[in-house]
């Protein structure tokens, strides 16, 4: 499968890949300038040319991918007998540069527990990202298509209607953000202290007065919670600047909270080439 092909199903089925691409040639090598591959943790599509040279990449592609990395990286290779190789000789007596450009295809998900006023503006404000969103509630009117009905929407939107909202928290991918504001306290505890019991939850956040998570605090500490597991939520919601109490107010200062954690932080722009 050549590398144009790969590149819808790979993104389709949100599997990580590097891009690599030879940028430059200086004398002979096995591709011209502008040849590409995708290279996944356990695949490659397409070629730069074969033999040490797409070897070498392919290994700094896949330990790029284990890293994490979004940066952009250069790397130039010489093909003489000369040259240092792993993977036996190349001796067409060029050299080329390769680029690797890391691409995360990981929506990041946010779950929203409570559809109320506030929940609601929030999920206008972020439904025009490309993210999963997760619009929770035990009440079937708040999640009627009549009022989740957003212009300009780019999230993928995943409707959850139980009358016993923690269950969902189980469902949640691996990194998912949650913003908690239902209609009822209780509710609204249970749901904080599933979502405590799973580490590999992102931002934690509680809608609420500081009474209110004294409160909280108490009962979690009760129930064999520990100090340190309490640090992983964040009350009052929102950006501190923000001081206003109206739904929409409430629901931009925590978007804006959220956009640091669930919008990439890579600019191909703004980024030096390494």
């Amino acid at each position: 499968m050549n590398w144009l092909e790969a590149l819808p199903k790979l993104t389709e089925s949100q599997t990580p890949f590097v891009i690599v691409t030879l940028v430059s040639v200086r004398g002979h090598a096995p591709r011209e300038a502008g040849a590409k591959m995708l290279v996944t943790r356990d695949g490659v599509f397409d070629t730069i040319g074969g033999g040490n040279l797409e070897q070498t990449a392919i290994d700094k592609a896949r330990k790029v991918l284990q890293q994490n990395s979004t940066q952009i990286e250069t790397h130039t290779i010489r093909l003489t007998e000369n040259a240092s190789s792993d993977y036996g000789v190349q001796c067409c007596g060029g050299e080329v540069t390769v680029l690797l450009e890391p691409i995360s295809t990981i929506k990041p998900t946010v779950a929203i527990f409570g559809v109320g006023h506030v929940g609601l503006a929030l999920a206008k404000v972020l439904s025009i990202l490309d993210i999963h969103l997760w619009l929770v509630d035990s009440r079937a009117e708040m999640l009627e298509t009549s009022r989740l009905n957003f212009p300009d929407t780019k999230a993928k939107i995943h409707i959850q209607h139980l009358p016993v909202l923690d269950s969902v928290v189980q469902d949640l991918p691996s990194g998912s953000h949650v913003v908690i504001m239902t209609h009822d306290h209780k509710e609204d505890l249970f749901v904080l202290e599933m979502c405590l019991k799973y580490k590999d939850l992102g931002f934690i956040g509680l809608i609420g007065s500081e009474t209110k998570w004294n409160n909280f605090k108490h009962k979690l500490l009760a129930q064999g919670f520990t100090k340190a597991d309490l640090t992983r939520v964040t009350t009052p919601i929102g950006v501190s600047e923000i001081t206003s109490k109206q739904p929409e107010a409430i629901a931009i200062a925590t978007a804006a909270q959220l956009v640091s954690l669930i919008m990439p932080a890579h600019s191909l722009v703004d980024e030096p080439v390494k």
